[in-house]
């Protein structure tokens, strides 16, 4: 619930357009991938610009991000501002950084609603920034919700992840095991009961919400169970046919390329993709996209290779 720089953390301008946005991620997604780059860390800061990036390149999210921070997705599920927010300003860029109140209750409310006064609540508040009057009434703690980010790995597995919480009232932080079910999808949320906020006069503690975020992986594109990546074959492996490489979430696979295998020919992988939802054990596919590339440099007699098929297929088309 900290805030966070999402621009910072791509290394972009708050004016960067969605094209400079989607470079930079991709030029970091290449260098920090967990696959790839094995440095204490990255596997935290791929999360991070993951989830940076998921925000930031919807034009929605990142208005209501660039409005009110690390409340933009409770702005944004009301349609409203947030309580507390009138005249409160995010500075991504000045020299003190931060944000700025515009009213005596300002940042009151800010952290009432983070913690306990948000959308869903049922009555109370983390720290008493509300009052409540009524004699000793019991209220019910209100509901809270955070952002929980996960690789597409995790998501894929599940398993168990541990996050740190900060209570805007008194800035102490808890940390939280959470359980996370394989084949969890994007949007869904995670219900930690009686974790929300305190409840007042003997009152129900309410909920904690961890709504999940996906980050983007560069290697495959997610469509319901099934995961779509391509792989890369030569022209004579897709003219005669052979073996080719083809990245899973399990690691690397050998393929049969069938002989005459053109650009755009798909091959499916049954059983490596996602979770099915309502299917225990079951599992959606994966399909590879056969792309045919050539090598960087040809040698010389890989020239005179080419320029004699070149030759015969101009005779034969000829003929026919």
């Amino acid at each position: 619930m900290d805030f966070k720089d999402y621009y910072a953390t791509l290394g972009v301008k708050k004016d960067a357009s969605q094209e400079e946005i989607q470079k930079a991620y991709r030029k970091l997604a290449r260098k920090f991938h967990p696959d790839v780059n094995k440095d204490p860390g990255v596997e935290a800061r791929f999360k991070e610009m993951g989830e940076a990036y998921e925000v930031l390149k919807d034009p929605e999210k990142r208005k209501k991000y660039d409005q009110y921070g690390s409340a933009w997705n409770t702005a944004r599920q009301t349609g409203a501002p947030p309580p507390g927010w009138e005249g409160v300003r995010f500075d991504f860029g000045g020299p003190g950084g931060g944000f700025e109140g515009g009213g005596p209750d300002g940042f009151s409310s800010f952290f009432d609603m983070l913690f306990g006064s948000g959308g869903g609540r049922r009555g109370g508040g983390f720290g008493g920034f509300s009052g409540f009057g009524g004699g000793e009434i019991p209220r019910n703690g209100g509901d809270a919700e955070a952002q929980l980010s996960l690789t597409l790995e995790e998501a894929a597995s599940g398993g168990t992840r541990e996050i740190t919480l900060a209570d805007g009232a008194t800035g102490e932080r808890r940390t939280l095991s959470v359980k996370i079910p394989p084949g969890v999808r994007a949007g869904q949320r995670i219900r930690l009961a009686g974790q929300g906020s305190p409840g007042r006069r003997g009152g129900a503690t309410g909920d904690l919400f961890l709504r999940v975020e996906v980050a983007p992986d560069p290697r495959f594109r997610v469509e319901g169970s099934d995961l779509h990546t391509t792989v890369p074959v030569t022209p004579w492996v897709a003219a005669l046919g052979g073996e080719a490489t083809v990245e899973t979430l399990g690691g690397e696979v050998r393929v049969k390329i069938p002989p005459g295998s053109s650009s755009g020919r798909k091959i499916r992988l049954r059983g490596k993709g996602l979770p099915q939802a309502g299917a225990p054990g079951g599992k959606g596919d994966l399909i590879a996209e056969i792309r045919i590339v050539l090598p960087d440099e040809l040698s010389p007699r890989q020239r005179e290779l080419f320029e004699q098929l070149a030759e015969a297929s101009e005779v034969r088309a000829r003929e026919a």
